[in-house]
């Protein structure tokens, strides 16, 4: 019996073994033979992979009732244990996949309805002692739900894996994991630890409840449901019981995983870690490599995805011509993640999620190596990493003594693209994954076959055989070879004949020959031979080296018009220009200018500065960047639902990859306010950012700058155009009334606060901690003037309303934008002290506009209203200039006062005149140069300049346009040629144009 025979003979001896006894538990009742017997097998003569770093030729491993004896290069093998030689064969830990949905019943997520035209659904409809929102899901046990998915463990052992976190996708609170092994044997065997890990999301999942809408809702929510669980258990003598807040502080030693969907949302997740002193494990979106400077800052260790973008069908050249440059661009850069990371020093894990068929994943990850990733942080990726993370690196991760019998065989090295995956053992006992191939059958044969004679092509693709046959016209035909045991049978047709033949493998020295009989055209018997002449082979799909070499550069922001490194401040002289001051001494020209360090250095005649860059100003006008008051670019997010949503914050939405700010830069945009949308009465948090290209989010937001927060007046937050609305207020007197209990209830709430913060520490014991309430904190910075009013408004009656509160809870309303009747009461605004930030002739867009005006600008600012003119779109801001002009042409204001309107105005609004608005030594270097007067309809933009540094120059723009049209050919010449003709046409998600009344169904 050869060595063959024998290895079958033992591995299903062995199969029957384990069938047999599986891993019966002893509390179970028994009904059959008990067969008591150990479950020994020795592996010998591998090449054993103990662990990352550590290899043993021609080694041998000895498991023992699923776990593992020893590992070592001994060849004496103890008595009793069954033998299987796997000379040539290499041993690996099986894989971990530590973000996995496996075996957890099915997420199915409800549709997603316009809150705006439904009745809406405010209170939480699970039943029981739990949260009060309904995406608050963290009393959810994973173990208590699974169910093992032989289906889908399957297809996971296919591709290495033996082990995984199983969780449940869904909600913004998730539960825990539970870690399972991919056997085939019931629940009880197969979960080896409880409570592995607390998962996070910014997803609501299932949840039918209105709030949370929007990503920086959900972030609001978690946040206060955190203050919530540490509230709770602090306080022994609550009236109440919330298991899914015990839940959370009872899991809080766990590993905290937190799913994110992009690098953005990396941050995101880092930001409320740091909040709570958490150290959250960030399951990332696959493009970290976009930014790897910040992502690196985060410190945090993360779960990478390999399922990389499929080819573009690029064909049809109008469907091409609608894929991004992002989009084509992350297509050939996504495989590289995985090494950035590595070289970055980045602890990280890789996973198959969100593939529920992760038939591609060996595919990819070897894709990911071949892109630049060393195998031995592949391999740690899948086994080491992910094991320790979860701390069960006791059970598994590495082949040694103790730990569990988890490992695969292979025939080559797992991380080169022709080995193939033989077999997946779990808890020491094996699933069959691929019949072992011979490589030796690969290469071109003499085929005599009845009267012809022609050539046969072997070769292996995807871990099977894969064969041709010459056709006599030089064509080549697909033929069918397999074996069946050691038995060759080879099925084709040519010349319209049919030939199916079965064989044997006849033993020559140094040569391979089969021989055998079968029939033609399933009547004729014909005798046939083939004999291997070479070994050019018929390969398996390896990556072209075009694949990886000569890879595209990363672009800061990663878009269309990015630049390869990020913009910096140099010192600039502009020398013989009109300069726009918005100071006192007016508008100066044939002056001199130098931009020193992010400031305005100097103003004057004739000046020099060594080392500058020099600007020609001739004939060209410089002013104060432009200032949008009010703007929804930038961002991820626009409306909660909430009618009091003062708990969240703009600037956690802050998306720096926004193609609207290069627009905004192009008319001469500096800063803007970046402001909640008008679907609540009470809005959230502004973001005050300067529009700084290719800047982090963080980068963008304008430091120490005071805070602001939008409230909404008129129709949006009435719900007037939805008839099934239940939500309060639904009229002017409601709207009154809810502003004022807001006040109230933040009043009281500073006053229990206060009463318990004056206890002493022994009082305090016995008294109930106040519960953290975000709303109420909010609310009470705005009557301590600390956080600043910017409220949407168009009618007379509902800012003197708004005013009347503000005047009984003594502060002041800041702005109030849009303010399209302001010219009704403009000494009424004057004398509470609040600006108005206004269209410039846009109205009658809807029935509460109808009485706007566009002499609006001019009348207010004429009675010392500080005035504004703002954008609220996308597009207008891309010309503002113009839209000053208008308060011109309306109602002869003068050009210096218009152009405050878009500068020094709005700068005062935003209490950033200290430092930007007007043209004045010390203030920062915010300024435009323009081809002709700001305010002329033929005047461009020509330089925008932040802090020094030149954000948008018109020739530069020039020079990226042709570069990107180089860059898209060189990317779509890659995918050319590649066999993506039959792949479905797919084009790019274009974002949304944000506007106050955008609402965001996909949260």
């Amino acid at each position: 019996m050869n060595n063959k025979k024998v290895y079958r003979f033992l591995m299903l001896f062995s199969i029957f073994m384990f069938v047999k006894q599986g891993y019966s538990q002893e509390t179970f009742p028994k009904n059959d033979v008990t067969d008591t017997r150990p479950q020994t097998v020795a592996f010998t003569n591998a090449t054993i992979i103990v662990n990352p770093t550590t290899t043993i030729e021609n080694g041998t491993l000895l498991i023992k009732d699923g776990a593992i004896v020893s590992v070592s290069n001994t060849t004496e093998i103890p008595k009793g244990y069954t033998q299987i030689d796997l000379i040539g064969k290499y041993i690996y830990p099986s894989f971990i996949d530590m973000f996995s949905t496996y075996g957890q019943p099915e997420v199915k997520l409800p549709k997603r309805e316009n809150p705006f035209i439904k009745r809406e659904q405010i209170q939480s409809s699970t039943k029981g002692p739990y949260n009060a929102n309904e995406a608050i899901k963290s009393n959810y046990n994973g173990t208590a739900y699974f169910r093992v998915n032989e289906k889908r463990a399957l297809k996971l052992r296919a591709q290495g894996f033996g082990a995984v976190a199983s969780m449940r996708p869904d909600g913004i609170a998730r539960g825990t994991a539970t870690f399972v092994a991919l056997g085939n044997e019931n629940e009880n065997s197969m979960v080896l630890k409880n409570k592995v890990a607390s998962h996070y999301s910014f997803d609501k999942g299932t949840s039918t409840q209105d709030y949370p809408i929007s990503p920086m809702g959900s972030i609001a929510l978690l946040r206060q449901t955190f203050y919530d669980a540490k509230w709770y258990v602090s306080n022994s003598s609550r009236t109440f019981s919330d298991l899914t807040l015990e839940a959370i502080e009872n899991n809080k030693d766990l590993p905290q995983i937190f799913e994110a969907k992009d690098w953005l949302t990396d941050i995101q997740v880092h930001k409320i870690g740091q909040e709570f002193n958490m150290n959250f494990i960030i399951k990332g979106g696959g493009n970290e490599y976009q930014r790897l400077e910040e992502i690196k800052q985060l410190n945090s260790s993360l779960i990478i995805p390999i399922n990389f973008p499929s080819d573009y069908n690029v064909t049809d050249p109008v469907i091409t011509d609608k894929i991004t440059l992002a989009d084509l661009k992350h297509w050939e850069l996504a495989p590289s993640n995985p090494s950035h990371l590595e070289q970055e020093g980045i602890s990280f894990a890789l996973t198959t999620y969100p593939q529920e068929n992760p038939s591609h994943f060996l595919e990819n990850l070897r894709k990911a190596v071949a892109f630049g990733l060393t195998k031995k942080q592949a391999l740690s990726s899948l086994t080491t990493t992910p094991a320790k993370l979860l701390k069960v690196d006791d059970l598994v991760g590495t082949l040694s003594k103790g730990k569990l019998a988890n490992f695969i065989i292979a025939d080559g090295d797992i991380l080169e693209n022709q080995t193939l995956l033989l077999e997946n053992w779990v808890k020491g006992k094996p699933y069959i994954i691929q019949e072992t191939i011979n490589k030796n059958f690969v290469g071109a044969y003499i085929l005599n076959v009845g009267s012809i004679k022609t050539e046969l092509k072997i070769g292996i693709n995807k871990g099977k055989y894969i064969a041709t046959i010459s056709s006599t016209d030089g064509s080549e035909d697909k033929a069918d070879f397999r074996m069946d045991g050691d038995l060759p049978i080879l099925q084709f047709v040519t010349n319209n004949s049919q030939y199916n033949l079965k064989g044997w493998q006849v033993s020559e020295p140094n040569k391979i020959v089969f021989k055998g009989t079968g029939t033609l055209n399933f009547k004729d018997e014909i005798v046939w031979s083939a004999e291997k002449t070479a070994n050019d082979k018929l390969k398996d799909k390896k990556e072209s080296s075009s694949d990886f070499d000569n890879l595209g550069a990363v672009f800061y922001p990663f878009l269309a018009f990015g630049n390869t490194s990020k913009i910096t401040s140099e010192n600039i002289l502009i020398t013989n220009v009109t300069i726009w001051t918005n100071e006192e001494s007016g508008i100066l020209e044939g002056t001199d200018i130098l931009l020193e360090g992010g400031k305005i250095s100097k103003i004057g005649k004739n000046l020099s500065a060594e080392g500058s860059q020099i600007i020609d100003g001739t004939g060209k006008h410089l002013t104060p960047g432009i200032i949008d008051e009010h703007s929804h670019i930038a961002l991820n997010g626009i409306n909660e639902i909430a009618p009091n949503s003062s708990m969240v914050r703009m600037d956690d939405v802050v998306d720096s990859e926004d193609p609207g700010i290069y627009r905004a830069l192009a008319g001469g945009v500096v800063a803007a306010q970046l402001l909640h949308g008008s679907s609540d009465p009470i809005g959230g948090q502004s973001a005050l950012i300067k529009l700084k290209w290719g800047e982090s989010p963080e980068g963008l937001i304008i430091k120490d700058a005071d805070p602001f927060i939008k409230f909404a007046l008129g129709e949006n937050p009435k719900r007037s155009k939805s008839g099934p609305s239940i939500r309060f207020p639904r009229s002017l007197m409601g709207m009154e009334q809810f502003y004022t209990d807001a006040f109230t209830e933040a009043l009281a709430y500073q006053k229990k606060r206060d009463t318990y913060n004056q206890l002493s520490k022994k009082q305090k014991a016995k008294a109930v901690m106040p519960r953290k309430n975000l709303v109420h904190e909010a609310m009470l910075e705005v009557i301590e003037e600390k956080r600043f009013i910017s409220s949407h408004s168009y009618q007379q009656k509902e800012m003197l309303m708004l005013m009347d509160v503000a005047d009984r809870f003594g502060f002041t309303i800041n702005t109030f934008t849009h303010a399209l009747e302001g010219y009704r009461i403009a000494d009424k605004m004057l004398e509470h002290g609040v600006g108005g930030s206004t269209f410039s002739d846009r109205w009658n867009f809807k029935w509460e506009t109808r009485n706007a005006i566009p002499y609006n600008a001019t009348i207010m600012n004429t009675v010392g209203v500080t005035t504004a003119i703002n954008s609220d779109s996308g597009e207008t801001i891309r010309h503002l200039n113009h839209e000053a002009s208008k308060a011109i042409k309306y109602g002869n204001t003068s050009q210096e006062d218009a152009l405050k309107m878009i500068t020094l105005n709005p700068a005062k609004l935003l209490h950033l005149d200290d430092t930007m608005g007007s043209i004045k030594v010390g203030k920062s270097a915010d300024v435009v140069l323009w081809s002709g007067p700001p305010l002329s309809v033929y005047s461009k933009v020509e330089k925008t300049i932040i802090e020094g540094a030149i954000y948008f120059d018109i020739e530069k723009d020039k020079t990226l346009r042709t570069t990107m049209q180089n860059e898209r050919a060189r990317i779509l010449s890659k995918m050319d040629g590649l066999e993506n003709g039959a792949n479905p046409t797919k084009i790019s998600k274009e974002k949304p144009e944000f506007d106050c009344e955008y609402i965001q169904m996909g949260n």
